[in-house]
């Protein structure tokens, strides 16, 4: 039987690089943990790999049809998106995550394939046999039904869900730099764990525009693989009076803010979540789990210190939501501290008086999810 035309015609397939293969690297120089087991690691990449060659196997025999490259996950770049119309992760979620941070205008969808999933026994027990497993919960099928997977994509099946993700903007003295869209969440802490993070916390308010162009319009690309690198340098070298805020206000987008409602917060840090990420790291550290379909963000002061006189409302601001009109703004008070982007990997750092502005407004990103997930938010966008 003849196959149906192809929805997609050209695909980078980004592999994950698995922990075998990091500490055999560093066993070469030496400097490999005594502690790792070897047996375990290497029977994880044996499934992994093998995921990979099935994928490339299955392309060549049943999609003659289409083209594709495949490149490492730690060596992806902006240049391999180049006339790309759909991405493959293969890995599990911290593969997708990363996918998407090069998808920072969400013009190329992208589907994930967990290479290495649990099998039914290890389901049926309470806790999780091997810690190397990804969950998979961002990924749309599996190395187990992978031809199947791959066919419904490429087509003209699957459900292609809509994600909202977290555009966050540091303004130091001399520049703005918008950040990577996170997927899942970001923290802002202290690079230490055990130290205080100082920060001041409030909302933005518009008191005037100007005529200059807005700030998307001067940093965003006009598809995915534009730009010059994960973090946008917008205003650089420029004159400091356009950034040095009046008392109570701040400029950011070209447009002068008042800040409202803010208070002082010593804390761990503060997180912010997408309704993706609300399942992860937000519900462990006391948020809730959103609903799927919602685009606003959620945001917690990680282990708040209050003083037992601090007045309720203040203590209410300390977590909430974050509506498609609303831009959270942080004055960073400590010496130093950091941005941790979709977990440890992308971080940026901040000094003492960056600000820190938090949206919605980041472009959603398309991924291919299970068609009997009930939650997902699907738009049709092909």
């Amino acid at each position: 039987m003849a196959l149906s035309a192809p929805r997609f015609r050209n695909l980078l397939i980004v592999i994950k690089q698995t922990a075998f293969e990091e500490y055999s690297q560093l066993k070469l120089r030496g400097s490999a943990p005594k502690a790792v087991r070897w047996a375990r690691l290497e029977s994880r990449y044996n499934k992994h790999k093998a995921c990979v060659t099935d994928l490339i196997s299955t392309l060549k025999s049943q999609h003659g049809d289409i083209n594709f490259s495949c490149v490492n996950r730690v060596d992806l770049d902006r240049q391999h998106l180049y006339d790309v119309d759909l991405v493959v992760a293969v890995g599990g979620d911290g593969t997708v995550l990363s996918c998407g941070h090069f998808l920072d205008n969400g013009s190329i969808p992208l589907v994930g394939i967990n290479s290495d999933p649990s099998d039914v026994n290890e389901k049926k027990v309470d806790g999780k046999m091997d810690e190397r497993r990804s969950h998979g919960a961002l990924c749309m099928f599996t190395a187990n039904n992978l031809a199947d997977g791959m066919a419904k994509v490429l087509r003209g099946g699957g459900t292609l869900s809509s994600r909202t993700r977290i555009q966050c903007t540091v303004k130091s003295a001399f520049s703005e730099t918008r950040l990577v869209p996170a997927l899942n969440d970001l923290l802002v802490s202290h690079p230490v764990p055990a130290s205080v993070s100082r920060f001041r916390m409030g909302w933005l308010t518009p008191l005037r525009e100007n005529g200059m162009s807005s700030f998307s319009e001067m940093a965003a690309p006009v598809r995915d693989g534009g730009g010059d690198g994960l973090g946008k340098r917008v205003f650089e070298d420029a004159d400091p009076d356009m950034f040095r805020p009046r008392e109570n206000t701040t400029r950011y987008n070209n447009q002068i803010y008042e800040i409202k409602r803010s208070f002082n917060a010593w804390s761990s840090g503060l997180w912010i979540s997408t309704a993706t990420g609300s399942s992860a790291a937000m519900a462990a550290a006391g948020g809730r789990t959103m609903d799927i379909h919602s685009p606003q963000l959620q945001y917690l002061v990680r282990e708040h210190l209050m003083e037992k006189n601090t007045p309720q409302d203040i203590q209410d601001r300390a977590k909430g939501m974050l509506n498609s009109k609303s831009n959270l703004h942080l004055r960073w008070n400590s010496q130093k501290g950091r941005i941790f982007i979709d977990g440890s990997h992308l971080l940026h750092n901040l000094d003492l008086g960056d600000e820190v502005i938090v949206n919605n407004q980041a472009p959603d990103l398309h991924l291919f999810m299970e068609e009997q997930d009930p939650r997902l938010h699907t738009k049709n966008i092909l």
